[in-house]
This record gives C-alpha cells, structure tokens and sequence, in this order.
C-alpha cells in the first residue's frame, strides 16, 4: 500500500464530501476508538482456538474492520502531518530498546515489571 497515495484518496473522498469540517483530531481519533472496539467485538467471547479458525462470515466481518481501523488512522495521520512510515519505524526501536531478546523471549511481562 502506498500510504500517500492512499491518503490522497480518502482526503479527496472526504473533500468531495464536505466533510473535513467532521475530520477534526479528536473526532477522528473517537472513529478510530469505535472501529478498534467493533474489531474486539468480533473476537470477545471466542476461545483462543476459535480466534485461530475464522468462519468466512468472521474473517469478512475482520477484513471490514480491520480497514476501517486503518482508514482513520491514515486520515488521521494525514490530518495531524504525521508521517505513518516515520512513527512506525521509529516505534519498532524504542520498542527494541525496551524488550532485548534476552530479557523478553517467551515473557509477556510489560517492561517496566521485569526483574532484570
């Protein structure tokens, strides 16, 4: 995916639209809230396996949310003038810093309640 392109895309959708008036920071941020849920909302009452082996229907209901989620996040991304690729690459290192391999294979415990 090519997220300026795709950025552009939905920025024209909503301009075609009239409704930047309605894609303010928090507004924008409160979308992505609900459509994060609505992804929980397919997997909440499902065991572990169950959430390995998707119906068809389940797996539809996902690919939808799971688009939803990240069209508001580019738009709000877009909105904000954060660059996506920028953020995320530079979370992958703070996060590298903070989990060492040796410190957090197999251990789920956040890094802050590690007994190193």
């Amino acid at each position: 995916m090519d997220i300026k392109q795709t950025q552009q895309q939905l920025s024209k959708f909503a301009s075609d639209r009239d409704w930047e008036q309605f894609h303010t920071p928090k507004n924008l941020t409160m979308a992505l809230s609900v459509e994060a849920s609505e992804l929980v909302e397919i997997f909440q009452w499902l065991t572990p396996e169950q959430s390995s082996n998707l119906s068809n229907k389940q797996i539809n209901a996902v690919n939808e949310e799971v688009a939803d989620v990240a069209i508001y996040l580019l738009r709000l991304c877009d909105v904000l003038g954060i660059n996506l690729s920028d953020v995320v690459e530079n979370k992958i290192k703070v996060n590298g810093d903070k989990y060492p391999v040796d410190l957090s294979k197999g251990n789920a415990k956040k890094y802050n309640q590690r007994e190193d």
